[in-house]
Protein backbone atom coordinates (compact mmCIF):
# COMPACT_ATOMS: atom_id res chain seq x y z
CA UNK A 1 0.00 0.00 0.00
CA UNK A 2 1.03 3.73 -0.97
CA UNK A 3 1.76 6.06 2.05
CA UNK A 4 -1.90 7.21 3.69
CA UNK A 5 0.09 10.16 4.88
CA UNK A 6 1.86 11.18 1.82
CA UNK A 7 -1.28 11.05 0.01
CA UNK A 8 -3.24 13.20 2.35
CA UNK A 9 0.00 16.09 1.85
CA UNK A 10 0.09 15.31 -1.81
CA UNK A 11 -3.36 13.87 -3.01
CA UNK A 12 -2.77 15.39 -6.98
CA UNK A 13 0.84 13.27 -7.13
CA UNK A 14 -1.36 10.63 -6.62
CA UNK A 15 -4.15 11.32 -8.81
CA UNK A 16 -1.37 12.04 -11.43
CA UNK A 17 0.27 8.75 -11.38
CA UNK A 18 -3.55 7.32 -11.36
CA UNK A 19 -3.84 8.95 -14.91
CA UNK A 20 -0.30 7.62 -15.80
CA UNK A 21 -1.45 3.99 -15.10
CA UNK A 22 -4.66 4.17 -17.08
CA UNK A 23 -6.54 4.10 -13.87
CA UNK A 24 -9.56 5.91 -11.97
CA UNK A 25 -8.20 8.81 -10.37
CA UNK A 26 -11.10 9.26 -8.80
CA UNK A 27 -10.06 6.32 -6.15
CA UNK A 28 -7.66 9.16 -4.79
CA UNK A 29 -10.86 11.39 -3.20
CA UNK A 30 -12.68 7.93 -1.96
CA UNK A 31 -9.93 6.95 -0.05
CA UNK A 32 -9.52 10.49 1.63
CA UNK A 33 -13.45 10.45 2.20
CA UNK A 34 -12.62 7.07 4.08
CA UNK A 35 -9.85 8.34 5.77
CA UNK A 36 -11.83 11.15 7.05
CA UNK A 37 -14.34 8.96 8.30
CA UNK A 38 -12.72 6.52 9.70
CA UNK A 39 -10.15 9.16 11.97
CA UNK A 40 -13.72 10.83 12.69
CA UNK A 41 -15.33 7.36 13.75
CA UNK A 42 -12.02 6.94 16.26
CA UNK A 43 -12.40 10.22 17.50
CA UNK A 44 -15.97 9.71 18.70
CA UNK A 45 -14.93 6.24 20.11
CA UNK A 46 -12.76 7.75 22.11
CA UNK A 47 -14.82 10.25 23.29
CA UNK A 48 -18.02 7.98 24.45
CA UNK A 49 -15.17 5.68 25.88
CA UNK A 50 -13.42 8.24 27.89
CA UNK A 51 -17.02 9.40 28.76
CA UNK A 52 -17.54 5.79 30.10
CA UNK A 53 -14.94 5.44 32.12
CA UNK A 54 -15.56 9.08 33.67
CA UNK A 55 -19.09 7.78 33.77
CA UNK A 56 -17.97 4.50 35.86
CA UNK A 57 -16.08 6.80 38.24
CA UNK A 58 -19.21 8.70 39.20
CA UNK A 59 -21.35 5.25 39.78
CA UNK A 60 -18.73 3.68 42.02
CA UNK A 61 -18.97 7.22 43.99
CA UNK A 62 -22.76 7.45 44.08
CA UNK A 63 -25.13 6.41 47.27
CA UNK A 64 -27.23 3.83 47.22
CA UNK A 65 -30.35 5.88 46.19
CA UNK A 66 -27.95 7.68 42.87
CA UNK A 67 -26.95 4.42 41.95
CA UNK A 68 -29.79 2.62 40.31
CA UNK A 69 -30.55 5.27 37.66
CA UNK A 70 -26.64 6.00 36.90
CA UNK A 71 -26.39 2.45 36.34
CA UNK A 72 -28.97 3.03 33.82
CA UNK A 73 -27.32 5.54 31.97
CA UNK A 74 -24.70 3.72 32.15
CA UNK A 75 -26.23 1.23 29.94
CA UNK A 76 -27.09 3.21 27.94
CA UNK A 77 -23.58 4.69 27.77
CA UNK A 78 -22.04 1.11 27.30
CA UNK A 79 -24.63 0.31 24.27
CA UNK A 80 -23.35 3.99 22.45
CA UNK A 81 -19.83 2.51 23.16
CA UNK A 82 -20.46 -0.85 21.13
CA UNK A 83 -21.78 1.26 18.02
CA UNK A 84 -19.09 3.38 18.08
CA UNK A 85 -16.87 0.65 18.06
CA UNK A 86 -19.33 -0.94 14.89
CA UNK A 87 -18.49 1.79 13.33
CA UNK A 88 -15.19 2.74 13.79
CA UNK A 89 -14.64 -1.19 12.33
CA UNK A 90 -16.33 -0.69 9.18
CA UNK A 91 -14.89 2.29 8.78
CA UNK A 92 -11.56 0.87 9.21
CA UNK A 93 -12.86 -2.00 6.35
CA UNK A 94 -14.04 0.42 4.07
CA UNK A 95 -10.23 2.38 4.59
CA UNK A 96 -8.39 -0.72 4.21
CA UNK A 97 -10.59 -1.56 0.44
CA UNK A 98 -10.32 2.02 -0.59
CA UNK A 99 -6.71 1.86 0.52
CA UNK A 100 -5.73 -1.58 -1.34
CA UNK A 101 -7.65 -0.17 -4.54
CA UNK A 102 -4.21 2.40 -4.87
CA UNK A 103 -1.63 0.94 -7.01
CA UNK A 104 1.63 2.15 -6.03
CA UNK A 105 3.04 5.38 -7.18
CA UNK A 106 4.66 5.86 -10.60
CA UNK A 107 8.00 7.42 -10.02
CA UNK A 108 8.73 10.48 -11.74
CA UNK A 109 10.19 10.11 -15.34
CA UNK A 110 8.36 6.82 -16.08
CA UNK A 111 6.38 7.49 -19.51
CA UNK A 112 3.02 7.71 -19.52
CA UNK A 113 0.49 5.20 -21.51
CA UNK A 114 0.02 1.09 -22.12
CA UNK A 115 1.96 -1.20 -23.46
CA UNK A 116 3.30 0.20 -26.21
CA UNK A 117 4.69 3.47 -24.95
CA UNK A 118 7.98 2.37 -23.70
CA UNK A 119 11.14 4.67 -24.09
CA UNK A 120 13.92 2.43 -25.40
CA UNK A 121 17.10 3.31 -23.22
CA UNK A 122 19.72 1.06 -24.66
CA UNK A 123 20.01 -1.30 -27.81
CA UNK A 124 22.73 -3.55 -27.25
CA UNK A 125 24.42 -6.09 -29.62
CA UNK A 126 24.53 -6.65 -33.27
CA UNK A 127 20.82 -8.22 -34.51
CA UNK A 128 22.29 -11.59 -36.49
CA UNK A 129 22.39 -11.85 -40.17
CA UNK A 130 21.58 -15.44 -41.88
CA UNK A 131 22.60 -16.59 -45.33
CA UNK A 132 19.99 -18.73 -44.69
CA UNK A 133 16.62 -19.35 -43.38
CA UNK A 134 16.51 -19.60 -39.75
CA UNK A 135 14.56 -21.94 -38.06
CA UNK A 136 12.38 -20.79 -35.07
CA UNK A 137 13.09 -22.17 -31.36
CA UNK A 138 10.19 -24.67 -31.29
CA UNK A 139 11.64 -26.48 -34.76
CA UNK A 140 14.97 -26.53 -33.29
CA UNK A 141 14.38 -28.26 -30.57
CA UNK A 142 12.41 -30.78 -31.63
CA UNK A 143 15.00 -31.27 -34.49
CA UNK A 144 18.23 -31.30 -31.98
CA UNK A 145 15.61 -33.76 -28.97
CA UNK A 146 15.37 -30.80 -27.00
CA UNK A 147 11.71 -29.68 -26.12
CA UNK A 148 9.10 -31.84 -27.07
CA UNK A 149 5.25 -29.91 -27.10
CA UNK A 150 3.28 -32.57 -28.63
CA UNK A 151 4.01 -35.14 -25.10
CA UNK A 152 3.61 -31.94 -23.06
CA UNK A 153 0.17 -31.19 -24.34
CA UNK A 154 -0.45 -35.14 -24.17
CA UNK A 155 0.38 -35.78 -20.32
CA UNK A 156 -0.76 -31.94 -19.10
CA UNK A 157 -2.78 -29.81 -21.70
CA UNK A 158 -2.20 -26.91 -23.82
CA UNK A 159 1.00 -24.71 -23.39
CA UNK A 160 3.19 -27.65 -21.36
CA UNK A 161 6.16 -29.43 -22.51
CA UNK A 162 8.83 -31.52 -22.16
CA UNK A 163 12.29 -30.35 -21.91
CA UNK A 164 15.12 -33.27 -22.96
CA UNK A 165 18.81 -34.44 -23.06
CA UNK A 166 20.71 -31.36 -23.57
CA UNK A 167 17.50 -29.13 -23.77
CA UNK A 168 17.27 -29.59 -19.84
CA UNK A 169 20.84 -29.22 -19.32
CA UNK A 170 21.18 -26.28 -21.00
CA UNK A 171 18.46 -24.30 -18.85
CA UNK A 172 20.34 -26.06 -15.57
CA UNK A 173 23.18 -24.89 -17.02
CA UNK A 174 21.85 -21.09 -17.35
CA UNK A 175 20.16 -21.55 -13.95
CA UNK A 176 23.00 -22.31 -12.45
CA UNK A 177 25.14 -19.74 -13.66
CA UNK A 178 22.58 -17.33 -12.50
CA UNK A 179 22.73 -18.78 -9.53
CA UNK A 180 26.62 -18.37 -9.09
CA UNK A 181 26.88 -14.98 -10.45
CA UNK A 182 24.40 -13.81 -7.56
CA UNK A 183 26.03 -15.27 -4.65
CA UNK A 184 28.68 -13.92 -6.03
CA UNK A 185 27.24 -10.47 -5.84
CA UNK A 186 26.60 -10.81 -2.12
CA UNK A 187 22.76 -12.92 -2.65
CA UNK A 188 21.96 -15.45 -0.24
CA UNK A 189 20.69 -18.54 -2.94
CA UNK A 190 17.24 -19.40 -1.59
CA UNK A 191 15.08 -22.66 -2.88
CA UNK A 192 11.62 -21.32 -1.62
CA UNK A 193 8.00 -23.33 -1.15
CA UNK A 194 6.04 -22.13 -4.53
CA UNK A 195 2.61 -22.72 -2.42
CA UNK A 196 1.94 -19.46 -0.31
CA UNK A 197 -1.22 -18.15 1.77
CA UNK A 198 -3.31 -15.64 0.86
CA UNK A 199 -1.88 -12.87 3.18
CA UNK A 200 1.35 -13.02 1.17
CA UNK A 201 0.06 -13.16 -2.43
CA UNK A 202 -2.12 -9.79 -1.57
CA UNK A 203 0.31 -8.72 -0.02
CA UNK A 204 2.68 -8.29 -3.33
CA UNK A 205 -0.03 -6.90 -4.66
CA UNK A 206 -0.66 -10.34 -7.49
CA UNK A 207 -4.35 -10.31 -5.89
CA UNK A 208 -5.89 -7.58 -7.85
CA UNK A 209 -6.47 -6.93 -11.27
CA UNK A 210 -4.54 -9.89 -12.83
CA UNK A 211 -5.41 -12.19 -10.18
CA UNK A 212 -6.56 -14.80 -12.89
CA UNK A 213 -3.81 -15.10 -13.89
CA UNK A 214 -2.87 -17.21 -10.33
CA UNK A 215 -3.68 -21.11 -9.46
CA UNK A 216 -5.58 -21.14 -6.52
CA UNK A 217 -5.82 -24.69 -4.74
CA UNK A 218 -9.19 -23.89 -3.08
CA UNK A 219 -9.63 -26.68 -0.83
CA UNK A 220 -6.05 -25.97 1.48
CA UNK A 221 -6.33 -22.03 0.16
CA UNK A 222 -3.29 -21.26 -1.23
CA UNK A 223 -1.86 -20.11 -4.54
CA UNK A 224 0.93 -21.36 -6.50
CA UNK A 225 3.59 -18.24 -7.66
CA UNK A 226 4.00 -17.37 -10.99
CA UNK A 227 7.95 -15.73 -9.30
CA UNK A 228 9.65 -16.51 -6.34
CA UNK A 229 9.82 -12.97 -5.61
CA UNK A 230 5.93 -13.90 -3.88
CA UNK A 231 7.74 -15.98 -1.12
CA UNK A 232 10.96 -13.91 -0.45
CA UNK A 233 8.88 -11.07 -0.02
CA UNK A 234 7.05 -12.98 2.72
CA UNK A 235 10.04 -13.95 4.02
CA UNK A 236 10.60 -11.18 6.40
CA UNK A 237 6.44 -10.81 6.74
CA UNK A 238 5.84 -8.97 10.21
CA UNK A 239 9.83 -8.45 11.27
CA UNK A 240 12.15 -5.79 11.52
CA UNK A 241 14.98 -6.28 9.70
CA UNK A 242 18.77 -5.20 10.16
CA UNK A 243 19.74 -2.92 7.20
CA UNK A 244 22.42 -1.22 9.23
CA UNK A 245 25.15 -2.42 6.57
CA UNK A 246 22.99 -2.36 3.09
CA UNK A 247 20.80 -4.15 1.63
CA UNK A 248 19.38 -7.54 2.60
CA UNK A 249 19.59 -9.49 -0.87
CA UNK A 250 17.77 -13.23 -1.52
CA UNK A 251 17.88 -14.77 -5.01
CA UNK A 252 15.16 -17.63 -5.37
CA UNK A 253 15.40 -20.46 -7.51
CA UNK A 254 11.92 -21.81 -8.18
CA UNK A 255 9.62 -23.50 -10.61
CA UNK A 256 6.59 -20.38 -11.37
CA UNK A 257 3.21 -21.11 -12.47
CA UNK A 258 1.14 -18.58 -14.42
CA UNK A 259 -2.45 -19.13 -15.85
CA UNK A 260 -2.17 -17.28 -19.06
CA UNK A 261 -5.63 -16.56 -18.87
CA UNK A 262 -5.62 -13.38 -21.17
CA UNK A 263 -3.44 -14.98 -23.74
CA UNK A 264 -5.84 -16.74 -25.38
CA UNK A 265 -4.62 -17.13 -29.45
CA UNK A 266 -1.31 -15.28 -28.15
CA UNK A 267 2.32 -17.31 -28.58
CA UNK A 268 0.87 -20.55 -28.84
CA UNK A 269 3.91 -22.06 -30.63
CA UNK A 270 6.76 -23.19 -28.31
CA UNK A 271 7.88 -22.03 -25.30
CA UNK A 272 7.19 -18.30 -25.19
CA UNK A 273 4.24 -18.55 -23.12
CA UNK A 274 3.96 -21.35 -20.91
CA UNK A 275 2.23 -22.49 -17.84
CA UNK A 276 4.82 -23.66 -15.91
CA UNK A 277 8.29 -22.21 -16.35
CA UNK A 278 11.92 -22.07 -13.62
CA UNK A 279 13.29 -19.15 -13.25
CA UNK A 280 15.73 -17.61 -10.48
CA UNK A 281 14.79 -13.90 -8.96
CA UNK A 282 17.01 -11.27 -7.50
CA UNK A 283 14.69 -9.78 -4.65
CA UNK A 284 16.12 -6.97 -2.50
CA UNK A 285 14.94 -5.22 1.00
CA UNK A 286 16.48 -2.14 1.45
CA UNK A 287 16.26 1.51 3.16
CA UNK A 288 13.82 3.95 0.38
CA UNK A 289 16.35 6.19 -0.17
CA UNK A 290 18.75 3.30 -1.28
CA UNK A 291 15.88 1.84 -3.63
CA UNK A 292 17.04 3.69 -6.92
CA UNK A 293 20.53 2.53 -6.86
CA UNK A 294 19.29 -0.68 -5.98
CA UNK A 295 17.72 -0.86 -8.79
CA UNK A 296 20.81 0.65 -11.22
CA UNK A 297 22.00 -2.45 -9.54
CA UNK A 298 19.98 -5.25 -10.30
CA UNK A 299 18.96 -4.18 -13.75
CA UNK A 300 23.73 -4.13 -14.13
CA UNK A 301 22.89 -8.04 -12.60
CA UNK A 302 20.69 -8.52 -15.08
CA UNK A 303 22.60 -7.22 -17.82
CA UNK A 304 25.88 -8.68 -17.20
CA UNK A 305 23.66 -12.17 -17.52
CA UNK A 306 22.90 -11.28 -20.86
CA UNK A 307 25.86 -10.61 -21.77
CA UNK A 308 26.94 -14.26 -20.88
CA UNK A 309 24.33 -15.61 -23.25
CA UNK A 310 25.86 -13.29 -25.91
CA UNK A 311 22.30 -12.07 -27.63
CA UNK A 312 21.17 -8.72 -28.74
CA UNK A 313 18.79 -6.76 -26.60
CA UNK A 314 17.25 -3.92 -25.82
CA UNK A 315 16.83 -2.31 -22.30
CA UNK A 316 13.03 -0.51 -22.35
CA UNK A 317 11.61 2.15 -19.48
CA UNK A 318 8.17 0.34 -18.83
CA UNK A 319 4.97 2.81 -19.01
CA UNK A 320 2.79 3.31 -16.27
CA UNK A 321 0.21 1.68 -18.23
CA UNK A 322 1.94 -1.31 -18.19
CA UNK A 323 3.41 -1.59 -14.55
CA UNK A 324 2.28 -3.98 -12.07
CA UNK A 325 0.23 -2.79 -9.21
CA UNK A 326 3.06 -2.66 -6.95
CA UNK A 327 5.77 -1.44 -9.17
CA UNK A 328 6.80 2.08 -9.11
CA UNK A 329 9.64 1.65 -12.17
CA UNK A 330 10.09 -1.15 -13.96
CA UNK A 331 12.72 -1.56 -16.78
CA UNK A 332 12.58 -4.57 -19.16
CA UNK A 333 15.66 -6.01 -20.97
CA UNK A 334 14.30 -7.73 -24.08
CA UNK A 335 16.30 -9.99 -26.42
CA UNK A 336 16.06 -9.99 -30.56
CA UNK A 337 13.90 -13.14 -31.83
CA UNK A 338 15.09 -13.41 -35.14
CA UNK A 339 12.23 -15.79 -36.09
CA UNK A 340 9.77 -13.18 -35.21
CA UNK A 341 12.02 -10.53 -36.50
CA UNK A 342 11.39 -8.35 -32.77
CA UNK A 343 12.48 -7.79 -29.45
CA UNK A 344 10.84 -10.29 -26.59
CA UNK A 345 10.66 -9.98 -23.01
CA UNK A 346 13.55 -11.58 -20.88
CA UNK A 347 14.08 -9.98 -17.89
CA UNK A 348 12.57 -7.41 -15.76
CA UNK A 349 13.32 -5.38 -12.45
CA UNK A 350 11.19 -3.31 -10.69
CA UNK A 351 11.37 -1.03 -7.93
CA UNK A 352 8.31 -1.58 -5.60
CA UNK A 353 9.55 1.27 -2.81
CA UNK A 354 7.38 0.78 0.30
CA UNK A 355 4.33 -0.71 -1.19
CA UNK A 356 4.85 -4.51 -0.33
CA UNK A 357 6.74 -4.20 2.57
CA UNK A 358 3.89 -1.61 4.34
CA UNK A 359 1.38 -4.62 3.47
CA UNK A 360 3.55 -7.07 4.91
CA UNK A 361 5.02 -4.93 7.95
CA UNK A 362 8.67 -5.59 7.10
CA UNK A 363 10.53 -2.96 8.82
CA UNK A 364 14.12 -1.62 9.61
CA UNK A 365 15.41 0.97 12.47
CA UNK A 366 16.38 3.77 11.61
CA UNK A 367 19.50 6.06 13.15
CA UNK A 368 17.34 6.74 15.71
CA UNK A 369 16.41 3.31 16.89
CA UNK A 370 12.67 4.17 15.06
CA UNK A 371 10.87 1.44 12.75
CA UNK A 372 10.60 2.16 9.48
CA UNK A 373 8.28 0.82 6.56
CA UNK A 374 11.43 -1.01 4.67
CA UNK A 375 11.62 -0.66 0.02
CA UNK A 376 11.67 -4.04 -1.62
CA UNK A 377 12.72 -4.32 -5.38
CA UNK A 378 12.86 -7.80 -7.80
CA UNK A 379 14.44 -8.81 -10.80
CA UNK A 380 14.85 -11.72 -13.36
CA UNK A 381 18.49 -13.32 -13.87
CA UNK A 382 17.27 -16.32 -15.77
CA UNK A 383 14.49 -18.17 -16.98
CA UNK A 384 12.75 -20.58 -19.64
CA UNK A 385 11.88 -18.51 -21.89
CA UNK A 386 15.85 -17.53 -22.56
CA UNK A 387 16.10 -20.24 -24.87
CA UNK A 388 13.98 -19.16 -27.49
CA UNK A 389 16.99 -16.24 -27.13
CA UNK A 390 19.53 -18.89 -26.76
CA UNK A 391 18.58 -21.23 -29.81
CA UNK A 392 17.80 -18.58 -32.60
CA UNK A 393 20.47 -16.18 -32.09
CA UNK A 394 23.20 -19.40 -31.88
CA UNK A 395 21.63 -20.94 -34.54
CA UNK A 396 23.98 -22.25 -37.57
CA UNK A 397 23.31 -23.24 -41.33
CA UNK A 398 23.25 -26.81 -40.84
CA UNK A 399 20.39 -26.71 -38.26
CA UNK A 400 22.99 -26.79 -34.81
CA UNK A 401 23.07 -24.48 -32.06
CA UNK A 402 26.43 -23.08 -30.53
CA UNK A 403 25.92 -23.08 -27.42
CA UNK A 404 27.10 -19.54 -25.16
CA UNK A 405 30.51 -19.85 -24.22
CA UNK A 406 29.52 -19.33 -20.33
CA UNK A 407 27.20 -22.32 -20.58
CA UNK A 408 29.36 -24.77 -21.89
CA UNK A 409 30.61 -26.28 -18.91
CA UNK A 410 27.53 -27.03 -17.42
CA UNK A 411 25.97 -28.40 -20.74
CA UNK A 412 29.43 -30.28 -21.49
CA UNK A 413 29.45 -29.44 -25.08
CA UNK A 414 29.89 -26.79 -27.42
CA UNK A 415 27.71 -27.51 -30.05
CA UNK A 416 24.19 -28.80 -29.86
CA UNK A 417 23.69 -31.41 -32.93
CA UNK A 418 21.25 -33.47 -34.11
CA UNK A 419 20.74 -37.13 -32.01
Amino acid sequence: MIDLKFVRENPDVVRESQRTRGEDPALVDVLLEADSARRAAVAEGDRLRAEQKAFGKKVGQASPDERPALLEGSKELAAKVKAAEAEQNTAQAALDTAHRAISNIVQAGAPAGGEDDFVTLETVGEVPSFDFEPKDHLELGESLGLLDMERGAKVSGARFYFLTGYGAMLQLGMLQLAAQKAIANGFTLMIPPVLVRPEVMAGTGFLGAHSDEIYHLEEDDLYLVGTSEVPLAGYHSGEIIDLATGPKRYVGWSSCFRREAGSYGKDTRGIIRVHQFDKVEMFTYCRPEDADAEHQRLLGWERDMLAAIDVPYRVIDVAGGDLGSSAARKFDCEAWVPTQQTYRELTSTSNCTTFQARRLGVRYRDENGKPQTAATLNGTLATTRWLVAILENHQQADGSVVVPEALRPFVGVEVLRKP
